[in-house]
């Protein structure tokens, strides 16, 4: 089978491309050359200044997920279509309005992490070498909706899984490592809870909720109307305020769990306020995605507006022998990172770490170019932040690039201080200067700025 290239896959994309994506009956037209390309409706340019938040956020991730023992793992960003309509389930928004489908390739661009980290373990049979895994991935996904602020087509996300483990603790274990990082960032959330039960209390709540539902059904909004036959516990998830208004009423699974999930449920409760992290119940949320059991979460904000939502998971003890592999039960978490990202810019990025050279070199005059990009180079090997301008431009206009990278120090190398073996080293910060010994070879001059630098 032969695929497209990625860059055929990126021309697919439109703002308006009608889902599952069929090849196109007429010739593709291209815009006259004078125009102007623009990026795609949804698909967002990640430039130098926010670049720094986003290191930011997947180092502190990476860290705080290793510190309990979890290892990445990469996917690619296509996958086998039948894999997220076995996973997601058939009747879901995901995989009914939001997929980027290649219908005539039977392949899709990952709208999740879970199902494609699940393929991946069942393919190299990972439980072989380990019975629990704990996983993380970091990476873009792909979903056709609405562009609004906090929510694009292709955005990204921190995804964690463990599998293998059916003990309440581990449930909590994952939560906590989640508020862990949130609260590292410096970001206030609430988390909140819920069960979904398993296919044994499952089943009969659902028939007791279709009943409520059908009571109703005349006030709901028409993608309700459809659900309660297909996916009636989607319902009480609706953002639509009248139909919030009639499921006020609904019958809770909470109070329909079967001995072994209730068990579960206040398990992880008592685990959670064990560790000291605070939550609240939610009866009403039920996530998107069918392959959800027992233990569910998200780690809500009020700054972002109805883009509420930073992170969520929970439980899905089915899934990986619904996909063909061994009966192993696990539970994950994504967190959006455009959110995370977004509520650093709204408080002022407080906690990122500052970003800038360490030194600047000022080469005036042409014949110190040569000496000076030396010096930056050596610099560079003993893992200082060197910065260099070449144009041999004059003194005050290097000295406003020095301050636009924000650098430590310049040293500044004209003629005549090259004649003397000797710069001048200013402190960018309180325009104190000093003078700067260059005698001798550019390994020993490098030494001697590195003892000012580190001092």
């Amino acid at each position: 089978m032969t695929f497209p290239s990625f860059s055929d896959l990126i021309l697919n994309f439109s703002d308006s491309i009608i889902l599952p994506v069929r090849r196109a009956q007429a010739p593709v037209v291209y815009p006259e050359r004078s125009l102007k390309i623009q990026a795609i409706n949804g698909f967002k340019d990640i430039l130098p200044d926010s670049v720094v938040r986003w290191q930011h956020i997947e180092q502190r991730a990476r860290d705080i997920f290793e510190r309990f023992g979890m290892q990445e793992i990469r996917m690619p960003i296509l996958e086998k279509t039948e894999l997220f309509v076995r996973s997601i389930g058939e009747a879901t928004d995901v995989v009914e309005k939001e997929m980027y489908t290649f219908a005539d390739k039977g392949i899709t661009m990952r709208p999740e992490a879970t199902a494609s980290i699940m393929r991946a373990f069942i393919e190299h049979g990972l439980h072989v070498q380990q019975p629990v895994q704990r996983l993380y991935t970091i990476g873009p996904m792909f979903r056709h909706e609405r562009p609004q602020k906090g929510r694009l087509r292709q955005f990204h996300q921190l995804d964690a899984e463990i599998i293998g483990a059916v003990e309440a603790q581990v449930d909590a274990e994952l939560i906590a490592m989640g508020q862990m990082l949130l609260d590292e960032l410096g970001l206030s959330v609430s988390l909140e809870l819920n069960s979904l039960g398993c296919p044994v209390c499952r089943p009969p709540f659902k028939e007791r909720l279709v009943v409520y539902l059908e009571r109703i059904s005349t006030g709901l909004c028409e993608d309700c109307r459809r659900r309660t036959h297909t996916n009636p516990l989607r319902v009480l998830d609706c953002k639509k305020p009248t139909c919030r208004e009639l499921a006020q009423d609904a019958p809770s699974l909470l109070e329909a769990l079967c001995p072994d999930c209730d068990r579960h449920f206040h398990e992880v409760e008592e685990a959670l306020t064990r560790l000291g992290i605070g939550f609240s119940r939610n009866r009403f949320m039920v996530r998107g995605l069918d392959y959800y059991t027992r233990t569910t979460f998200e780690f809500l904000t009020t700054d972002l507006g109805a883009q509420a939502a930073v992170g969520a998971g929970g439980r899905y003890d089915g899934l990986i022998e619904q996909l063909g592999g061994p009966a192993l039960p696990g539970i994950g978490f994504a967190m959006g990172m455009e959110r995370i990202a977004l509520l650093l810019e709204q408080q002022g990025d407080a906690g990122l770490p500052a970003v800038g050279a360490d030194i600047f070199l000022a080469a005036l005059g042409p014949e110190t170019i040569a000496p000076c990009s030396l010096l930056a180079h050596l610099l560079r090997r003993e893992g200082v932040r060197a910065a260099m301008d070449y144009s041999s431009r004059s003194l005050k206009a290097q000295l406003k690039q020095a301050n636009r990278q924000n650098a430590r120090f310049t040293l500044i190398v004209g003629t005549d201080e090259l004649a003397r073996q000797q710069g001048t080293l200013r402190n960018m910060a309180s325009q104190e200067q000093r003078p700067v010994d260059l005698s001798g070879s550019a390994a020993e001059q490098c030494q001697r700025l590195l003892r000012v630098l580190r001092a």
